[in-house]
């Protein structure tokens, strides 16, 4: 791994503690996204299990990748912008009605938490945490960009490529990546810096999003010298089955054709 030849820190970062070179592409254009990495995913009070959600898969590790990811992005002078999911102050009248009603008949399964317990669970965890100067920005949406100035801070920054990273992959993650597309920023997923509830979704949510032109790779890659962002266009079968564009065999019978077949 290569420190972009702008970065200040290569000279104190360098091969000493990082063992990587000296030299990497200059990324003015680019910003890191740093996706709701709070304190509700490590605590111990059993609320995620009252509710039904199982543990984050790798959650250990993909906390570890986001914080080198945010120690090498800050020394590189790559601006970050971390969000925060929180509450409406609406309550349940701004929330979707399915979720409402889930979160009703989980009441009485519901830990009983003090007023510090759950301000906590909604801060950012101490090994991400936000240094002096890097914006914070509160969503009560899946997506960082709806109902927040994310979009004109991130066009007076100049970012024109966003990295996104955090949790969950096929959560918050891809509603953020799929609402930067639409604003045609270029977008990358660090796939060994975010996860979600098990491999299976963490992996869908991604190759749903290689379809889309996203690049996605662990983050390193995204950072290394000569990467080009353009991996989606040469991604074999783009995450698909192999067998996904071969076609039948003549002596397969379709299901229309079985079904037609049984009614005869």
């Amino acid at each position: 791994m290569d420190f972009p030849r702008s970065c200040p820190a290569a000279a104190i970062m360098g091969e000493t503690e990082l063992g990587w070179r000296q030299e990497m592409v200059t990324m003015s254009d680019l910003a890191v996204l740093m996706i709701d990495m709070q304190n509700g995913y490590i605590a111990d009070d059993g609320l995620r299990d009252a509710l039904g959600w199982p543990p984050i898969w790798r959650l250990d590790e993909v906390v570890a990748e986001c914080r080198q990811l945010l120690d090498v992005a800050r020394a590189c002078n790559v601006p970050v912008v971390h969000s925060r999911q929180v509450s409406s102050p609406a309550g349940q009248l701004a929330a979707n009605p399915r979720a409402a009603r889930h979160l009703r008949s989980r009441q009485q399964r519901l830990p009983v938490l003090a007023a510090e317990e759950r301000q906590w669970r909604y801060e950012l965890m101490d090994a991400v945490a936000p240094h002096p100067g890097e914006i914070v920005l509160e969503k009560t949406r899946h997506s960082f960009f709806a109902y927040t100035e994310l979009d004109p801070i991130l066009r007076s920054m100049g970012a024109q490529r966003l990295l996104v990273a955090g949790l969950q992959t096929n959560v918050c993650v891809e509603a953020t990546v799929r609402a930067g597309l639409e604003r045609n920023y270029e977008v990358a997923v660090a796939e060994d810096a975010t996860s979600t509830d098990g491999p299976d979704l963490h992996h869908g949510a991604l190759n749903s999003m290689r379809v889309l032109y996203v690049e996605i790779a662990p983050w390193r890659e995204l950072l290394a010298e000569g990467a080009a962002w353009d991996r989606a266009y040469t991604t074999p079968n783009y995450g698909r089955n192999p067998d996904y564009w071969q076609e039948p065999a003549e002596n397969i019978t379709t299901p229309t054709e079985s079904g037609r077949a049984q009614l005869r």
